[in-house]
């Protein structure tokens, strides 16, 4: 009973540690993990009070090109366009952006930093590079660049991802088309046939002349009265 119990046990802990092992080599699993550090480190770094990395990033990219549209702001940063529609606009609010007409395109808004937006960028901006640093020195010094530039290359390829029209899967079957479909279909290529001369209508046969008949009764009293 003990030995039994005992390979039980044995197979519960073969079990997590394949577990463990296969989250060892999952990229996601590895990165999500990564992200919670750096951004333990940016909360401790940058404070409550300062803007957010979301919020870092869209300055930083205002900064560095003026009258950026908010698509050109998606590509820039990375963040999809419905969250960065709503950043901005909170970001509007408080002040740190403001939006104007576009001067090459009468039909699209860019934005601009504020001075309000300005000052918030130069008070955060030491404080993300000491976060940059102290998360870079997770690693040895030896493996840094790399590490930087594994993440360029990912984000480089998520860009061209995202820019590439969506093809159409390989090896997909098409619909088949239901009853009514084919009816129509096969409705629509059959030939016409042509409409079939009317037919001349007959000639009304002439009405036969009735025959002058002398009444029964008529008959009887022309012979009585003969008799």
């Amino acid at each position: 009973m003990a030995k039994a119990k005992a390979k039980g046990d044995g197979k519960k802990g073969s079990r997590k540690l394949d577990g463990s092992k296969a989250l060892e080599r999952s990229p996601s699993h590895l990165l999500h993990r990564a992200l919670q550090v750096a951004l333990d480190i940016y909360a401790e770094e940058i404070g409550p009070d300062a803007v957010t990395q979301r919020q870092y990033a869209v300055l930083a990219a205002v900064a560095a090109h003026e009258g950026l549209t908010q698509t050109d702001l998606v590509r820039t940063t990375g963040i999809d366009r419905s969250t960065l529609a709503d950043l901005v606009a909170r970001m509007i609010g408080k002040s740190l952006l403001a939006r104007q007409r576009s001067a090459t395109d009468a039909r699209a808004n860019t934005v601009r930093l504020t001075d309000q937006g300005r000052a918030a960028l130069d008070l955060a901006s030491p404080r993300v590079a000491a976060a940059d640093e102290r998360i870079l020195k997770l690693l040895p010094s030896r493996k840094r660049d790399a590490f930087l530039d594994v993440l360029k290359e990912m984000s480089h390829a998520a860009e061209q991802l995202h820019d590439e029209p969506e093809a159409a899967p390989k090896g997909k079957k098409k619909d088949k088309p239901g009853k009514a479909e084919k009816a129509a279909k096969a409705k629509a290529e059959k030939p016409v046939k042509p409409a079939k001369a009317e037919k001349p209508p007959k000639a009304e046969k002439p009405e036969k002349a009735d025959k002058a008949k002398k009444p029964k009764k008529a008959a009887a009293l022309e012979t009585a009265g003969a008799a």
